[in-house]
């Protein structure tokens, strides 16, 4: 708590002078154009790592960067507060990107590799089924870079099994018909601070360094 009081007072007087204006207009309304869907893990930083602005993404953070998948009503199959956000975030603001960001060294990734039934915690037991699917697949051989642990190929399937739990919601299904919503997997890796991509068309996760940031801008301006 400390620490957080003296990093308020030194943001009133170092930072807030240069922002002022930009939260002044904020205060007007949101329009990100992308919806971010991370993990709790204090370690993971989107507006470090993706050096965003206030005001450019809207966030979801919870434990394993989960999303309910929801059922064939539109309701979330969980606790509503991820399809609060993603329907509030589709029907109210610009959005044309969702990301999924699962990152290394996951607290729910070690959870899930040695099994809920250990897991004492009645709420994060429950929590943590919508990684079963991502671990049922490991279990079946599904990996991602043999060179990565286990609970680091697990977080990387992670990822693309969420993608899969956000296509279950009609709205989400219905902007992905029309071309107008796109979805993606990112990986963070904390000790290398190095953020990674996943490609469908190869099917693996790539380093978003200079050059592949390209492609990707390409693909972007494409409107892939």
């Amino acid at each position: 708590m400390r620490k957080l009081v003296r990093g308020i007072v030194d943001f009133r007087k170092t930072v807030r002078p240069m922002v002022k204006d930009t939260f002044a207009r904020l205060a007007l309304g949101q329009r990100p154009d992308t919806l971010f869907i991370g993990c709790s893990d204090s370690r993971v930083v989107p507006n470090l790592f993706a050096s965003s602005d206030p005001g450019d993404l809207f966030v979801i953070r919870n434990v394993g960067n989960m999303v309910p998948p929801s059922g064939t009503d539109g309701r979330s199959a969980s606790d509503k507060s991820e399809g609060a956000a993603i329907e509030f975030s589709l029907l109210n603001l610009p959005i044309i990107e969702i990301i999924v960001c699962g990152h290394s060294e996951c607290g729910a990734m070690h959870a899930l590799i040695r099994g809920r039934n250990d897991i004492t915690a009645p709420n994060l037991k429950s929590w943590l089924r919508h990684g079963d699917r991502a671990w049922k697949k490991m279990m079946e051989g599904a990996t991602f870079g043999a060179q990565l642990e286990r609970h680091n190929q697990l977080s990387q399937l992670n990822v693309l099994e969420q993608i899969e739990h956000l296509k279950t919601y009609p709205l989400v299904r219905q902007r992905l018909s029309k071309g107008t919503l796109r979805l993606h997997g990112w990986y963070f890796d904390i000790k290398e601070a190095d953020v990674y991509e996943y490609d469908t068309d190869d099917g693996k996760f790539h380093l978003i360094d200079e050059e592949y940031a390209e492609i990707l801008l390409a693909k972007a301006n494409a409107g892939q």
